[in-house]
């Protein structure tokens, strides 16, 4: 399927003389620079505990939100795999540092509050945050203050959600979710499944490593309530190839999306239906999507996400 770019995870080793070894750090040797600094592409995650990183006396990066609430559903064998690449993503090139959490505490723009009612120890909210990955499923259990700030969050602050595979079943008792995201899961009426998938847009990044149609195994989603005057495809399946008299199949059409972009106010969203199995995310073509769909969210790289109708998109 395509090949990640070249040097994307390169470590960089700093050389030290035969007279100063440099320290080990673990199972990387990057070294120390001036004051004890540890050097290398992770330099900001690893210091996620030393003062001078909270009290900015380091330059901060990035900050992606890879956020896995599954407490009132499906837990999907691929979220852990698929948060800590996304986190191993970021800190090999040092684009980003991610923090991974597994409930929604942090979906908050105010004070993180501990057990006893006292601010936690170097919290972060969704101020601190540059970007929301994504993979909860259901019902998470936020409240109506929460919701407003995630919401805000994207549209308000012009922030970044990048929503992988089963997200799309998360918050259907939440409409503005839906038109926030785009769209809804509608089943998965083949199940996991070898299919031709299409790439309606080779120039979106992290696409262009890929042929024009390849094949790939995945539970690949119905979609409800997409527009595609509201969205942007990038990726549909090709379901000329499909039985679409299976039951639960509810379109009547071909077109199935299942990546697409969009903006929500000042921010933007990246939804991608790839992703149910673990393995799926040791894929590099797939690590590429994502990389660049957070890269894309975060304003690091632009493209035209202009919505197109069906009849206009093979191109």
């Amino acid at each position: 399927m395509g090949t990640m770019s070249v040097g994307l995870f390169c470590l960089i080793t700093i050389t030290c003389s035969a007279q100063t070894p440099a320290p080990r750090q673990g199972t990387a040797d990057l070294g120390l620079g001036p004051g004890g600094v540890r050097l290398g592409p992770g330099m900001s995650a690893a210091m996620v505990g030393d003062a001078s990183y909270h009290n900015g006396a380091i330059p901060k990066r990035l900050r992606v939100l890879a956020w896995g609430d599954v407490s009132q559903g499906y837990q999907h064998d691929s979220v852990s795999h698929a948060m800590a690449t996304i986190e191993r993503l970021g800190y090999e090139t040092g684009t980003y540092d991610t923090i991974i959490r597994t409930d929604s505490q942090l979906i908050t723009k105010h004070t993180v509050l501990g057990a006893d009612g006292q601010p936690l120890l170097y919290a972060k909210n969704l101020n601190d945050f540059d970007a929301i990955f994504f993979f909860g499923v259901r019902e998470v259990a936020l409240t109506p203050e929460q919701k407003a700030d995630l919401l805000s969050f994207v549209r308000d602050d012009g922030k970044a959600l990048i929503v992988a595979h089963a997200g799309a079943t998360a918050f259907f008792s939440w409409p503005e979710f839906g038109e926030m995201m785009g769209g809804r899961f509608d089943e998965h009426p083949w199940g996991i499944i070898p299919a031709p998938v299409l790439v309606e847009d080779s120039a979106f990044p992290g696409m262009a490593q890929l042929p024009k149609t390849f094949d790939h195994v995945d539970e690949f989603y119905q979609i409800k309530g997409f527009s595609r005057e509201k969205s942007h495809v990038i990726l549909r399946l090709d379901v000329s190839h499909l039985d679409l008299t299976t039951p639960l199949v509810h379109h009547r059409d071909q077109d199935f999306p299942l990546v697409w972009a969009k903006t929500y106010g000042k921010g933007r969203v990246y939804y991608s239906a790839l992703g149910h199995d673990p393995s799926t995310w040791d894929d590099r073509a797939v690590q590429q999507m994502y990389f660049e769909a957070l890269k894309w969210g975060m304003h690091l790289t632009d493209a035209d996400i202009t919505p197109r109708p069906l009849a206009a998109t093979t191109r």
